[in-house]
């Protein structure tokens, strides 16, 4: 299978997961990071998160949680849907009120926010190995900040059902270095 078929089937298989857990289950899981992903997470530098997507794994729990202990919370940035992503510092995490929609809806800090170079970066993803392996939505955003920024702890943030036997990578996949599930951590690898 090609990798925009394996995209194909594993966005189906997220959705239909998803849409079967109850609201009130969705809204407790990705509650607060468990202690041993903790023990992976630098102590200094900011906290990469993403604006999760009405079936991604949400991250807005992580982010309230990270920010009261007193992090640097960053978003991605997109100037234009050509151009590589940035971070910049989401200041307000519970109202965002510092964000505006980028270019591909998706709300980002402001074009005035202060860059920001995550120490760790939770990443999006349509599917995962259980050694690390993922497959992401195809811009190849992520796997160009990470190969620009090797030193990034990079966890995958997925819903069960999105774990996959194997998957098809090349030379540019960046690996992960743990994936949090609702009921299980991956790694660290």
């Amino acid at each position: 299978m090609t990798k925009a078929e394996i995209r194909k089937i594993l966005r189906a298989k997220r959705r239909d997961h998803v849409a079967a857990l109850p609201d009130t289950m969705r809204a407790l899981m990705f509650h607060r990071p468990p202690a041993p992903l903790l023990d992976l997470i630098p102590q200094q530098g900011a906290i990469g998160l993403y604006r999760a997507g009405e079936f991604e794994a949400p991250t807005a729990s992580y982010s309230h949680f990270f920010f009261e202990q007193g992090r640097t919370i960053a978003l991605p940035r997109f100037w234009a849907k050509d151009r590589a992503m940035d971070f910049a510092v989401h200041a307000d995490p519970f109202e965002e009120s510092d964000c505006e929609p980028g270019p591909f809806g998706i709300p980002q800090p402001m074009k005035e926010a202060d860059a920001a170079e995550p120490s760790v970066l939770f990443v999006p993803l349509l599917g995962f190995t259980a050694e690390g392996a993922r497959i992401g939505q195809g811009g190849g955003h992520y796997d160009r900040w990470l190969a620009d920024h090797p030193e990034t702890v990079a966890i995958g943030m997925a819903w069960d059902a999105q774990l996959c036997d194997e998957l098809p990578m090349e030379a540019h996949d960046k690996s992960l270095s743990a994936v949090v599930t609702p009921t299980r951590l991956y790694g660290p690898f």
